[in-house]
């Protein structure tokens, strides 16, 4: 039986260290390979793109979050044939192997000013139904997990549909689109006034958040922004 072709990355792959804590802080890389990049961080693995291969992103997971890889693993398969999320090749002892998807994340937009249709809203609406359709939980949806591709919307991190409840980050994300995005699109904010909204958002208890409190703390926010 023929090796898939990603194997071709697997002793790059083997030659670097992620490794995690259990504060829920970014992961930690060590070693270096020639041809293998970086290209995120989460608080329990690193995304790899490995030259020559362009077509696959690789997600290692720090010895501490494979059960993670193992929930993911099963997830993807569940999703199988379904165009709103990465297509999932196969996996290792620590690593999960799914298509590199071209494009800006939301954060990215907000941060360039790049305007973000309202299809791209629409299109994970419909990746969250099909979710629901196969018995899994779209949860965890937020800027940094949603590309703009092409004009339209894809979900690049499935990792936690698995899990029961709702967490609400995709419910005010629409919101914040609808309310409060038409006074900033096409207006380049700096990582420094998100990383302000974003603690100001994680203050709020957000699994229990009224629209009118989060609507004033954002007004608040937005007004120091558009002086």
């Amino acid at each position: 039986m023929n090796r898939p072709d990603w194997f071709q990355a697997e002793e790059a792959l083997q030659q670097i260290q992620v490794i995690g804590s259990d504060r829920n802080e970014l992961v930690n890389i060590i070693g270096h390979v020639e041809g293998l990049n970086c290209i995120g961080t989460g608080t329990d693995a690193a995304v790899f793109m490995y030259d020559g291969l362009p077509q696959y992103a690789f997600k290692m997971y720090s010895d501490h979050a494979l059960d993670k890889l193992e929930n993911e693993k099963q997830v993807y398969e569940q999703l199988k044939g379904l165009p709103y999320f990465p297509i999932y090749y196969g996996s290792g002892r620590n690593i999960l192997v799914i298509s590199f998807e071209a494009g800006d994340t939301l954060l990215e937009c907000l941060e360039k000013g790049i305007p973000v249709p309202e299809q791209v809203m629409l299109d994970v609406d419909e990746a969250r139904e099909a979710v629901l359709s196969r018995g899994l939980n779209p949860r965890d949806i937020h800027l940094k997990n949603v590309i703009l591709q092409n004009g339209r919307g894809k979900v690049i991190d499935v990792s936690e549909y698995i899990q029961d409840g709702n967490d609400n980050r995709w419910e005010h994300l629409v919101w914040a689109y609808h309310n409060i995005y038409p006074r900033i699109k096409g207006t380049p904010i700096s990582p420094r006034m998100l990383q302000t909204i974003k603690w100001g958002y994680n203050q709020l208890d957000q699994a229990n958040v009224k629209m009118d409190d989060l609507s004033k703390k954002a007004n608040r926010l937005f007004s120091r922004f558009m002086k």
